[in-house]
């Protein structure tokens, strides 16, 4: 098994952050390791899509948990493995602290984490950091969580 976390934080709130995850196709404008994503309907458990990497093959995936506006993770399959990236986000007295985790396992685990795992550490906080100033871009007065 291979893992990686990372957590930062952003003077959005949790409603704000959620809307940038709530819209899969515009994860590519957060997250400069993604070419695109598609999916086969809205952001709740059993929805499939796929990303597409810059670099590397288009993988499908499933949403396996999803609880609006605090967590949701989706699943890959890959040869003999399993990706699995799980997003959580808590609110703060400043806004919010999100966290993303990262883990491969099963028999390539060790394969799949050289081929694509520390691509995907090395991107991830670069990643995190646009997902935070776009959150923080959305104003007040479109944050549900302000109305």
């Amino acid at each position: 098994m291979w893992t990686f976390e990372h957590t930062e934080t952003a003077s959005a709130s949790p409603s704000q952050v959620w809307a940038r995850y709530a819209e899969p196709t515009t994860w590519p404008e957060w997250d400069h390791q993604t070419a695109s994503v598609t999916v086969q309907g809205s952001v709740v458990v059993g929805t499939r899509g796929s990303l597409k990497p810059v670099k590397g093959p288009a993988t499908p995936f499933t949403f396996t948990e999803v609880t609006p506006e605090v967590s949701f993770t989706d699943v890959s399959r890959l040869l003999l493995s399993r990706l699995t990236f799980a997003h959580r986000i808590e609110p703060t007295a400043a806004g919010s602290r999100f966290t993303h985790c990262v883990t491969i396992t099963g028999p390539l685990s060790p394969l799949f984490a050289r081929l694509i795992g520390k691509r995907i550490a090395a991107g991830m906080p670069t990643a995190m950091r646009a997902l935070a100033r776009l959150a923080e871009a959305v104003p007040a007065s479109a944050d549900p969580a302000h109305t």
